[in-house]
């Protein structure tokens, strides 16, 4: 079935200027858009701890997740102890929560359960983050926040924008492209973070001396379900993400060979007639992360549930840098 926002989508990642009554459009977005920030950078308050914002000015996937959960691990390699903010997308809940092993992803989120599952450090979901930062307080001595750059609700030590391996696409702003802000508001950004699941030729930077890549690969595919069964050559992908193509690459670079591709909007909370629907196949079946977190509570213990796990790969400089942004700042981690 045609789906015209399907087609909008595609149309921003194309070189080539959009249709005139997107542009037309452009200017409202982007005078209402200036408006709401300007407005909570005004009413900025401080977190309790000194925080970290990693986000974009693009629409869909750049990598946000994998990133931060690297980064957390990568400071705490140093000696800091990182509690992760977001928002709980996908979930359902009003009040901010601390993640748990009871923590339901159709209520909390997706993507704050498998952090949390992750990383085993303090993850927090709140949709008011602000009201969320309040409960890191004696979490750790850090805060990373996903998906900050526009929730200037919050005064933070270092902004990080991470920008896709598709790059800013059309270079216009919703709904004429994917970008949430124009390309001047990188010179808030203290890092702009190229991010790519695979090794990209060198590429004209978008802010020069502050612009770094990192690598987001495959790893291990693993049986969640811990049946015993070997690793099989052909599977079913199946996910529900904003970037379903890059796992296809991912699965690819493994060597799997990919029998069916099944997707489901971002954040889809997976039903028992999906399950049904996949073990009909009766295929070995690889996921994301993320998709795992919601598959495995309906998955029967004796099938096979392949992941496929990712591993960040990105040059010391990065968390250096960030470290030397933080400690320039008023607020020291001490």
């Amino acid at each position: 079935m045609f789906k015209p926002h399907q087609w909008v989508e595609a149309m921003w990642w194309q070189k080539k200027r959009p249709p005139l009554w997107l542009r037309m459009l452009e200017p409202i977005y982007a005078t209402i858009s200036h408006s709401q920030l300007k407005r909570r950078a005004a009413a900025a308050i401080n977190p309790p701890l000194p925080m970290i914002s990693v986000g974009n000015i693009t629409v869909g996937g750049s990598g946000k997740t994998p990133f931060v959960l690297w980064l957390a691990a990568e400071l705490a390699k140093k000696g800091y102890q990182p509690v992760i903010l977001c928002r709980g997308d996908g979930g359902k809940s009003a009040t901010p929560s601390v993640i748990d092993t009871s923590s339901n992803p159709n209520i909390i989120g997706d993507e704050a359960c498998m952090m949390a599952n992750i990383s085993n450090m303090p993850v927090i979901a709140a949709r008011d983050r602000v009201a969320g930062c309040n409960l890191a307080g004696t979490l750790g001595n850090i805060i990373i926040l996903d998906d900050g750059f526009q929730y200037r609700h919050l005064t933070r030590c270092c902004d990080i924008i991470l920008i896709p391996a598709e790059g800013v696409g059309n270079g216009h702003l919703i709904p004429a492209g994917p970008l949430r802000e124009p390309l001047s508001a990188l010179q808030r950004a203290d890092l702009v973070i190229r991010t790519t699941n695979r090794p990209q030729p060198t590429t004209l930077p978008l802010w020069a001396n502050k612009e770094y890549h990192w690598l987001a690969k495959a790893g291990k595919l693993i049986d969640i379900q811990h049946t015993g069964k070997s690793k099989p050559e052909q599977m079913i992908a199946v996910t529900a993400i904003a970037r379903p193509q890059r796992f296809f690459d991912d699965l690819a670079s493994q060597g799997v060979t990919i029998l069916e591709k099944k997707t489901w909007p971002d954040h889809h909370r997976f039903s028992t007639n999906d399950v049904n629907r996949l073990l009909s196949f009766n295929q070995a079946i690889a996921v994301t992360a993320k998709d795992a977190i919601k598959l495995a509570p309906l998955w029967p213990a004796e099938r096979p549930l392949w992941v496929l796990q990712q591993q960040g790969e990105g040059p010391p400089e990065i968390v250096e840098t960030i470290i030397q942004v933080i400690k320039s700042q008023k607020n020291k981690i001490t």
